[in-house]
């Protein structure tokens, strides 16, 4: 089986544990091991100002043993790897960010070097996030 093919099979697997954790009665959830690398990320951008349960689609950010998920992965990874997979130690881009209202929230579920990560945060806009927290959640592009 190739690396692609691991790694698809494997964020598959996590992805239908995650849908299933969901959908259980609340309980202890139960801890979840990803084989492939201790550096991972579940990503979520949700327009507005509270992630509704509806709005839940996600990006899986793989950092080792080289970055997968989406176009600038290796630049969220290093990013990551420099501020020790604390989202909110990422250095502040110092950006004009327009004075218009548009909030989204974030959140980032995973680990990193064994570490669990768990973040979320409303900016007030794209902008904003994308100044205070570079490359993690920019999935889209």
């Amino acid at each position: 089986m190739t690396y692609i093919s691991r790694v698809t099979a494997a964020a598959g697997a996590l992805l239908a544990c995650a849908g299933l954790l969901a959908a259980a009665p609340a309980q202890a959830a139960p801890r979840v091991a990803f084989p492939l690398s201790d550096n991972w990320l579940y990503l979520t951008v949700v327009k507005g100002e509270t992630a509704q349960s509806g709005d839940k689609h996600g990006t899986l950010l793989l950092c080792d043993p080289m970055p997968l998920g989406y176009a600038r992965a290796a630049e969220a990874c290093g990013e990551l790897s420099a501020a020790e997979g604390d989202i909110a130690r990422i250095p502040q881009k110092k950006v004009f960010c327009p004075m218009i209202y548009a909030p989204v929230t974030v959140s980032a579920h995973g680990q990193w070097n064994g570490r669990p990560v768990d973040y979320q945060e409303t900016y007030t806009s794209k902008c904003a996030m994308e100044a205070r927290t570079g490359a993690v959640f920019d999935t889209e592009h």
